[in-house]
C-alpha cells in the first residue's frame, strides 16, 4: 500500500489517478450516482462514483458500503472550488478493507456516558479529532520552546518511594519486598536533581493523583511538562512561563486555525495571550473577590488563608483579557518545598498562572535551597525526613537558587479549545468514575 497518497496531499495530484484509503463518514445515492465521503487522518474528500464510467461490480459494492467502513478508492483527482480541499475524485475502482456493520454511533444525540463507553470510536468524530490534533500542537509547542530555550529533557520515574504534593492523593502499589511504592504525583523532585547536572531541564510525562474530586477540570491520570532551571528566581521563573505559554498559542493559532474553528473557539481571545501577563498578589485577588463576588453565596466565601477554589479562579480569571499570575500564596496551603518571601516569612515565592474563564494551568515557584529550612519545613508537613534523605542532599552539595513550574497538557488543551470538560482532552480519560475503556 505505498502508493497510496493522502488525502491532505491530493491537491498536488489533480488530472492524476490515484489510490486512497480511509473511512467512510457519509453515504449519498441518487439512482445512478453516489457520493462517498472519505476521512483518512490527514483530511475529507467527497469520492463521486457514476454508474456508467465505472464497472458493474464496482457501483455495486456501493450498496455494501456502511458509515466507518474502510476502504481503498481508486480514482482521478479533480478540482473543485465548493469542497474543503479544493478537489474531489471521481471514482474508477473500489475496494472495502474492512467491513462496519451496525456502526454503535449514529448521527443521533447520544448520551455522555454511552460515548465515554465507546470512546474508542468516537474519538474518530470530527471534533474529537480536531481536540487530538490541538493536543499534539500543543506538547510539540512546548518541547520546541524548551528544547530551543536550552533546556535538556530528563525522563523521571513513575514509581517513587514518597509522597512529593501530599500523602492524602497517592496511589500506592507493592512493590516486591520493599513495601509500598506510590505513582508519582509528580517529576519535579527528580528533576531538581537532574537540573543540578544539565542547569535546565524538564520532565514531561503522566502523573497520577488520587483525589476524589469529579469536577470538569479533574483527572485522576494527567500528563505534565515540569521545567526546573538552576540560578533563576520567582521573576525569572514568571518570565519564563508567559514566554513559553505565549509561544504554544500562537503556534497553534498559526498550524491548528481550522481545528480551533470546527471548535467554535473565540481567536481574537488566543491572540491576546502575548507577555506580559498581568500580576497580582494573593491579597489583591482576595479584595477582588471579596468586590466581584456576587451577593447570592454562590461563590463562597474566603478568609486569609483559605485556599482559592475553581469558582474563585473562574471569577478572577474572567477580570483579564489574557492569563494572569496569582503569586505570593500563604505559605502554610503550599507545598513543604517552597521558598518563603523573605520579605514576607508567611508567604511563598510562589504563582498560580489563572487562564481566562477556566482557572489554573500552571503552578510553580522558587525553591528552598538552603537544607535546615527545607528540612524544617518537611518536618511541619508531617513527613519522614528518612524517605527525603537523597532530596535534601541536593541542598547539602552545591545548593543554588532555583525554580520550576508544573504545566497540565489537559487543563491547557481544555482552556485553548473552548471545550466543556477535561474528558474530551485526552484520548482515554482517567476519572474517579471511570477507568474504561
Amino acid at each position: 500500500m505505498s502508493d497510496l497518497i493522502t488525502i491532505d496531499h491530493l491537491a498536488d495530484h489533480v488530472g492524476e489517478t490515484v489510490r486512497v484509503g480511509g473511512w467512510i463518514t457519509h453515504l449519498r445515492s441518487k439512482g445512478k450516482i453516489a457520493f462517498v465521503v472519505l476521512r483518512d487522518g490527514t483530511g475529507v474528500v467527497q469520492c463521486v462514483v457514476v454508474k456508467n464510467r465505472v464497472d458493474e461490480e464496482v457501483f455495486a459494492r456501493v450498496a455494501e458500503l456502511t458509515i466507518e467502513a474502510s476502504v481503498i478508492v481508486t480514482g482521478e483527482v479533480k478540482e473543485d472550488a465548493r469542497s474543503a480541499g479544493g478537489v474531489e475524485i471521481g471514482v474508477s475502482g473500489l475496494e472495502i478493507v474492512g467491513a462496519s456493520p451496525e456502526y454503535p454511533i449514529t448521527p443521533k444525540e447520544h448520551g455522555t456516558a454511552f460515548l465515554m463507553e465507546h470512546r474508542e470510536l468516537w474519538l474518530r468524530s470530527r471534533r474529537q479529532h480536531a481536540i487530538l490534533r490541538i493536543r499534539h500542537e500543543i506538547q510539540a509547542g512546548v518541547c520546541e520552546f524548551l528544547d530551543g530555550d536550552g533546556f535538556f529533557r530528563v525522563d523521571t520515574p513513575i514509581l517513587t518511594p514518597c509522597a512529593a504534593e501530599g500523602t492524602s492523593t497517592l496511589f500506592s502499589t507493592e512493590y516486591f519486598d520493599l513495601g509500598e511504592a506510590y505513582l508519582a504525583q509528580t517529576g519535579q523532585l527528580y528533576v531538581e536533581a537532574a537540573m543540578m547536572s544539565l542547569r535546565k531541564v524538564y520532565c514531561f510525562g503522566p502523573t497520577f493523583r488520587a483525589e476524589k474530586s469529579k469536577t470538569r477540570r479533574h483527572l485522576t491520570e494527567f500528563w505534565m511538562v515540569e521545567p526546573e532551571v538552576a540560578f533563576l528566581d520567582h521573576d525569572g521563573n514568571l518570565e519564563l512561563q508567559e514566554r513559553m505559554l505565549s509561544h504554544v498559542v500562537q503556534r497553534v493559532l498559526e498550524r491548528r486555525r481550522p481545528e480551533l474553528e470546527i471548535l467554535g473557539r473565540d481567536l481574537e481571545a488566543l491572540e491576546r495571550v502575548k507577555p506580559p501577563f498581568p500580576r497580582i498578589t494573593y491579597d489583591e485577588a482576595l479584595e477582588l473577590i471579596r468586590e466581584k463576588a456576587p451577593e447570592d453565596g454562590s461563590i463562597p466565601h474566603l478568609e486569609w488563608g483559605d485556599d482559592f477554589g475553581a469558582p474563585h479562579e473562574v471569577l478572577l480569571s474572567e477580570l483579564f483579557d489574557r492569563p494572569v499570575f496569582i503569586e505570593r500564596y500563604p505559605a502554610k496551603i503550599k507545598a513543604f518545598y517552597m521558598q518563603p518571601d523573605p520579605e514576607r516569612p508567611e508567604v511563598a515565592l510562589c504563582a498560580d498562572l489563572l487562564a481566562p474563564g477556566f482557572g489554573e494551568i500552571i503552578g510553580g515557584s522558587q525553591r528552598i535551597h538552603d537544607e535546615a529550612l527545607l528540612r524544617q519545613r518537611v518536618e511541619e508537613h508531617g513527613l519522614d525526613p528518612t524517605d527525603y534523605r537523597w532530596y535534601l542532599d541536593l541542598r547539602r552539595f552545591g545548593s543554588v537558587p532555583h525554580s520550576g513550574f508544573g504545566l497540565g497538557i489537559e487543563r491547557t488543551v481544555l482552556w485553548i479549545t473552548g471545550i466543556a470538560h477535561i474528558r474530551e482532552a485526552i484520548a482515554f480519560p482517567r476519572t474517579l468514575y471511570r477507568i474504561y475503556p
